[in-house]
């Protein structure tokens, strides 16, 4: 919860340094008098039109956050049901927001961030997948507050909700942000794969599943270089993954069985990340390069995983982690990181029982136990 309010405490910052607005606050008497209306004519139209048009103008020339904040909860307020408003209404909003967008390149460059970014935070907030696109023009930018309230509008909980309804129907849309997001992981900060899980949870295609493994991947790849941040997020991660794994039937005798291509890829990257951590915690305690709170991440992510999934996969109750954390033995720790994931001689329980294994070392030979990381950087 630290993690969360300090990252949006750093975003308030951004937005706006400069507490100065002259401009007039936009009149709402005729647009709310049109959207109760049944059927609306050409000068309702328009006045949808001018409504939008000054709205959005007032939004990105005001520098004062609180009244930013009044403007945009306008604007938010005055989208409709009524077919004809709510079309209407969302074809205008799209028009006038890509008009501040173009405006805000124009800008010096905290100018221009902060109202690249009160944009995107509108579009969050009016919900209308008409505007995807509009938020997909700063997927790969690289200020990464821009980046997050991109990644935020096209996995918007509502957003999410609209696409799963419509999946089956027309899973266009849903694959096509699914691409997307999967472009921007490598560069993406440990808040937005955070934000990303989020799309992977709801919306049930293939194109979800490959980029579960990426954000796996990527995180990954941090932990081997040290370079991890907010390990406490690696525990939606693999709750995630662990979900994807179908387990043993004991309809094969026990004998593991594949009922998905992707299973022996998502019961991988479960394995290698979990034991990135476990490995972590112990090289960086051992090294004394973790603070505090990096071990306390990684010691809720170690029990909470355990509890949760490797009970689960593994059929019964495990336990041997927590205890040895509780007991402060980093080499009992390992034991029981060998115990489930295996060593340089010998299998462990979880790739035994769901039948996957980590790849293969240079010589070609499969491999028994997880990628070793590295010793941290002196």
């Amino acid at each position: 919860m630290k993690i969360k309010w300090a990252f949006f405490a750093v975003l308030a910052v951004s937005f706006f340094l400069v507490r100065n607005s002259t401009l007039r606050a936009v009149n709402t008497t005729d647009i709310d008098r049109i959207k109760a209306k049944g059927v609306l004519n050409d000068q309702d139209y328009r006045i949808i039109d001018e409504f939008l048009a000054e709205a959005v103008q007032e939004l990105v020339r005001t520098r004062d956050l609180a009244t930013i904040a009044k403007r945009r909860t306008v604007i938010i307020s005055r989208k409709g049901t009524q077919g004809q408003y709510a079309q209407r209404y969302s074809e205008a909003a799209y028009q006038y927001i890509q008009a501040g967008f173009q405006e805000a390149i124009t800008l010096p460059e905290e100018r221009k961030t902060n109202v690249i970014v009160n944009l995107l935070i509108l579009i969050d907030g009016l919900e209308d997948p008409r505007l995807n696109d509009l938020a997909v023009m700063w997927l790969k930018d690289q200020n990464m507050v821009i980046q997050y309230w991109a990644v935020s509008c096209l996995t918007n909980p509502t957003i999410l909700t609209q696409l799963t309804e419509n999946v089956g129907s027309n899973p266009g849309p849903a694959r096509a942000i699914a691409e997307r997001l999967k472009e921007v992981v490598e560069h993406s900060s440990a808040e937005i794969l955070s934000r990303m899980t989020r799309f992977v949870t709801s919306v049930n295609i293939p194109q979800s599943e490959e980029l579960l493994l990426l954000i796996a991947d990527e995180r990954i790849k941090r932990y081997a270089d040290w370079t991890v941040k907010f390990e406490l997020y690696d525990i939606g991660i693999l709750k995630l993954l662990e979900s994807k794994i179908p387990l043993p039937s004991s309809d094969f005798g026990g004998l593991p069985t594949t009922t998905t291509p992707r299973k022996p890829d998502v019961a991988r990257r479960f394995a290698q990340l979990y034991s990135d951590a476990v490995q972590r915690y112990v090289k960086g305690s051992n090294a004394g390069v973790l603070n505090e709170t990096q071990i306390g991440h990684l010691i809720s992510v170690l029990i909470e995983v355990e509890e949760k999934c490797l009970s689960e996969l593994l059929g019964q109750p495990q336990q041997g982690i927590k205890r040895a954390i509780e007991r402060e033995s980093l080499t009992a720790v390992l034991e029981e990181h060998d115990r489930l994931f295996g060593n340089e001689t010998t299998p462990g329980q979880l790739p035994t029982k769901l039948g996957f294994d980590y790849g293969t070392t240079a010589d070609g030979a499969k491999r028994t136990s997880p990628v070793p990381l590295p010793d941290p950087p002196q």
